[in-house]
């Protein structure tokens, strides 16, 4: 197993010491092994929505536990083939993107209608895929940031999917487009028996102000959350909140004084936790995202991250660039490492 307090340095003992008291522990709807039973049964989700998502919660490392870990690998799109793949070329052949989830003991792996869809047929019964809808593209010049769906629900039940993903860009001028959009996407494929993952993410230029980026403010990303749980997102992807005070900063919309005087304080895990409260209280599962790669930082990022999460009352991660712009190897080591805090009884929910 990891060691998690080495990786976590000098914030070992606050990471793992904390105690939200603005939230408390008591009102969540806690990950754990019954969580279909005990939660998303009071939901109107199908039979075999709830099936496909007990295969998510039954795959990999992690299986039985509640707790996900998926490998992501849409950046080929977004970032651009070379920019994702040129430090480990392997990941152009997308045969190699599902043997690193199956070896790095995911539950699942999202990726483009391409790239599931090469390998359906040798990968759809070893390992539950999720196919990520629309993406933003980055050949478009001058340059525009909008998702664009790429892929019908359709397709994704076809190949053998268990699950769909889909970006909003909230707070865009393109964002009401986009809600529309996946909010019938997601209704389709809960017909159809799917799972719902949704990239919650803001994009606004008015939201970088005075030096500080609120795209990653717990009280906005919370707002998002909570508009992706309203379109009925099953699972919520989320970054790590690492700011707080994005309504007062920007100086605008709705919020109130406790959400920062009694709810949240500057602490990381009571940044996360009210992200939690935003999805419904933990009846939508909260994943963070892992980040980009930086390095020789990444396995001690990855772990930091992943204790935050599991202690604000998080259902994983998701971590993608941190894994496959490294030989294979490396890959799955911090893949598992993730893993390892979810598996571990020693990180406990704050």
């Amino acid at each position: 197993m990891t060691d998690i307090a080495k990786l976590l340095g000098e914030e070992a003992e606050d990471l793992l010491g904390h105690v939200c008291t603005g939230i408390s522990r008591d009102h969540l709807h806690l990950p754990g092994a019954d969580f279909i039973d005990r939660v998303m049964v009071d939901s109107d989700r199908r039979p075999s929505v709830l099936r496909n998502m007990q295969a998510l919660f039954n795959h990999g490392r992690l299986a039985g536990s509640g707790y996900l870990s998926f490998l992501p690998v849409d950046q080929g799109v977004e970032h651009s083939a070379g920019a994702s793949f040129a430090p480990n070329p392997i990941y152009f052949d997308p045969s190699n993107i599902v043997e690193l989830a199956i070896e790095g003991g995911c539950n699942g792996v999202a990726s483009t209608l391409g790239v599931l869809g090469s390998v359906a047929r040798r990968y759809a019964h070893r390992i539950p895929m999720i196919l990520k809808l629309n993406h933003n593209e980055s050949l478009t010049y001058p340059a525009i940031y909008d998702q664009t769906l790429f892929a019908k629900v359709e397709q994704a039940h076809e190949m053998g999917c268990v699950a769909v993903g889909a970006t909003i860009y909230y707070g865009s001028p393109e964002s009401r487009r986009q809600i529309v959009e996946i909010s019938e996407a997601f209704e389709r494929a809960h017909q159809l028996g799917m799972v719902t993952v949704l990239w919650a993410y803001l994009r606004n230029a008015a939201f970088k102000k005075d030096g500080t980026d609120y795209h990653v403010a717990s009280d906005l990303t919370g707002q998002a959350i909570h508009l992706a749980a309203t379109i009925k997102a099953d699972i919520v992807k989320q970054k790590l909140p690492e700011t707080n005070g994005g309504y007062p900063g920007v100086g605008f919309g709705h919020t109130h004084d406790k959400v920062y005087d009694e709810l949240t304080s500057d602490h990381p895990v009571d940044l996360a936790r009210y992200q939690v409260a935003n999805c419904y209280m933990g009846r939508a599962g909260l994943i963070n995202s892992g980040g980009a790669s930086s390095g020789a930082g990444d396995l001690a990022q990855a772990v930091r991250t992943a204790v935050i999460n599991k202690r604000a009352g998080g259902m994983g991660l998701i971590s993608g660039r941190k894994a496959f712009q490294k030989p294979m190897a490396e890959g799955v080591q911090l893949l598992n490492a993730i893993q390892d805090v979810y598996l571990s009884r020693d990180v406990t929910i704050a």
